[in-house]
C-alpha cells in the first residue's frame, strides 16, 4: 500500500482510538435527526481527554462531515489537535473524498493507508466508498492493494479498517447499506493467518463478534445511534461513543467502548429516516 506511516516503538502495547460518524456540518448548530452532532461530538471529545489516556494513533473512520462542506472538515481538523497525535482516516458513504483530501492534509492529520505499529503490528485502512450511495464496495484496486500488503509483510499482526460492516445487524434497512463484496474480502484475506481483526463504523452501535474466524468490532457514533434488531428505521437512546483497542505484541487484542456520561443527546424518536 502507497503512503505508509510508520510509528516506531518499542513497546508490548499500540494503543489505538478510534472514532466514527461524527457527521459534522456547515453550520454548528445544524441537527442530524434531532442531534446536535457539532455538541455530541464535542462532548465525546472532551470526555476522552479527560480521562487523560496515552493513545499512539487515532483512527477515525468515516462519515466525518455530513454535507460536504469545507467548514465541516476544517472544524473536524480543528477539534482534533488537542490530541497532538496522527490521526488517521477514511471516507465514509456521506464523506466528498475531494474535500478530504484537500482539508485532511494537515497535522494532526495523515492520509497513510498503511500503518506499521511498532515492531509487531500493522493497520491496513481500505477505502469502501460508491459515491452516491450508501452501500459499500471494496474495488479491485483496494483488494489488490490489500492482497500485495499482506505479502510484503506475513510477520505482523494485522487490523483491516473500513467504513462499511460485514455482519449483519438483523435490521432490514440497514443491512442494504452493508459491504456488497465481503466475499471477495474474505477470499483475499483466506491465505493469511496473521489478520487478527475487522475494525468499522457505519452502523452507529456496537459489536463485538466473530467472522471468518477474525474477531470484528463495531462502534458507536459520536451523534445518534441506531438501533439493532429493526426490521424497520429506528434510533436508540444509547449515548455517543468511542472505542479504546490494544494491539499487544503476541497477537491479542484487548478493547472497549466507552459512552459519555456527563451529558445526555436524545434524538427525535419520531424520525422515519435520513
Amino acid at each position: 500500500m502507497k503512503n505508509t506511516f510508520v510509528y516506531q516503538a518499542e513497546k508490548p502495547v499500540i494503543k489505538l482510538l478510534q472514532i466514527t460518524d461524527p457527521h459534522l456540518f456547515k453550520d454548528e448548530s445544524a441537527e442530524l435527526l434531532g442531534v446536535n452532532t457539532q455538541a455530541s461530538f464535542a462532548q465525546v471529545l472532551k470526555e476522552i481527554q479527560q480521562e487523560n489516556h496515552e493513545f499512539d494513533v487515532i483512527l477515525a473512520t468515516g462519515d466525518l462531515v455530513q454535507d460536504s462542506s469545507d467548514e465541516g472538515y476544517t472544524r473536524f481538523v480543528e477539534m482534533m489537535k488537542p490530541f497532538n497525535k496522527p490521526v488517521f482516516w477514511i471516507p465514509g458513504n456521506h464523506d466528498f473524498q475531494p474535500k478530504m483530501e484537500e482539508f485532511l492534509n494537515q497535522l494532526p492529520m495523515d492520509g497513510a493507508k498503511h500503518l506499521l505499529l511498532g515492531e509487531h503490528w500493522q493497520a491496513l485502512l481500505l477505502d469502501s466508498q460508491v459515491y452516491g450511495v450508501p452501500h459499500g464496495q471494496l474495488s479491485q484496486h483496494q483488494l489488490d492493494l490489500l492482497k500485495e500488503t499482506l505479502e510484503k509483510n506475513p510477520e505482523r499482526y494485522t487490523l483491516v479498517v473500513l467504513h462499511h460492516h460485514l455482519l449483519p445487524t438483523n435490521s432490514a434497512w440497514l443491512d442494504q447499506h452493508n459491504l456488497r463484496n465481503s466475499h471477495e474480502l474474505a477470499e483475499v484475506l483466506a491465505p493469511f493467518t496473521n489478520v487478527k481483526a475487522i475494525l468499522y463504523g457505519h452502523i452507529h452501535q456496537e459489536v463485538n463478534s466473530e467472522w471468518n474466524g477474525y474477531q470484528v468490532m463495531a462502534t458507536p457514533a459520536t451523534c445518534i445511534q441506531f438501533k439493532p434488531d429493526c426490521q424497520y428505521f429506528s434510533l436508540d437512546t444509547l449515548q455517543p461513543g468511542w472505542r479504546e483497542i490494544e494491539l499487544h505484541s503476541d497477537g491479542s487484542i484487548c478493547t472497549e467502548v466507552k459512552r459519555i456520561q456527563q451529558a445526555k443527546f436524545l434524538p427525535n424518536m419520531q424520525e422515519e429516516g435520513y
